[in-house]
């Protein structure tokens, strides 16, 4: 087993200038070093890929060209990738600490064998990069692919899957793509583990959140497909009960 993990640090832009520099820095600030970044950009139109350009950042690829949305993109970055696991760091989106990845390696190099996923908490900040709050769904002690039934809960910025078992996203899906996947990389994982502190910190302005309904809709489409349509039903009501009661 590799006890250096290279990690693929996959970075998602369009038109992102104002936002791109704060991500650029998290990454070059990090203290371990054992990774590759690539940025897959849209086609952008301002000054975004100018700025990684002049960042200092060594890229292992930086592609610029139109795509078919966020999820394309994600997987021109996939295909693209070499690493033992991969980290997916949206424009915008930050590593909460220089040594994220440190600590993360850390727990591989303990692990007895190489988990196949590495999650962790999530901390959303604004425009300002202050901190807002926790992540509403705090990820559990133990995952399994069956705990999405319950929401998302980990955010897929904070959900590091081993290369190796992650397939494409699917473009049927153009807003809960990550839902999907992060799915079948937990059916596809016999170890996955919780680092126990906070990796990433999460940008609230995402694509779900600007097309909120959408991506209900789109959601519930994911988790008929993988928990059947009355198991999710009969969750989606649970919701709404608990959403009363807390009321």
């Amino acid at each position: 087993m590799n006890k250096v993990p290279l990690f693929s640090i996959i970075t998602i832009t369009y038109n992102a200038q104002d936002v791109i520099e704060d991500t650029l820095r998290s990454v070059a600030a990090q203290s371990y070093k054992n990774f590759e970044y690539l940025l897959i950009d849209g086609g952008s139109t301002d000054a975004t890929v100018r700025k990684a350009l002049d960042s200092g950042l060594n890229f292992a690829h930086i592609v610029s060209e139109p795509d078919k949305g966020l999820y394309d993109a994600m997987n021109k970055g996939l295909a693209l990738s070499k690493g033992c696991y991969l980290c997916f760091l949206n424009a915008g989106d930050a590593f909460h600490a220089p040594d994220t990845l440190q600590r993360i390696a850390d727990v591989v190099e303990k692990s007895k064998t190489l988990p196949d996923v590495l999650y962790g908490e999530t901390a959303v900040v604004d425009a300002d990069r202050q901190f807002v709050r926790m992540r509403r769904l705090k990820a559990p002690a133990h995952l399994t692919w069956t705990g999405f039934k319950q929401g998302m809960l980990v955010c897929h910025q904070a959900f590091y899957a081993r290369r190796e078992i992650a397939p494409m996203y699917d473009l049927s899906y153009r807003y809960s793509a990550d839902v999907d996947w992060c799915i079948k990389v937990m059916k596809n994982s016999k170890q996955l583990v919780n680092v126990n502190f906070t990796v990433v910190d999460y940008l609230q302005n995402g694509l779900s959140l600007q097309n909120h309904r959408a991506s209900l809709i789109e959601r519930f489409r994911v988790m008929s497909h993988h928990y059947g349509l009355l198991s999710t039903i009969m969750y989606h009501l649970w919701f709404v009960v608990r959403a009363i009661i807390k009321k």
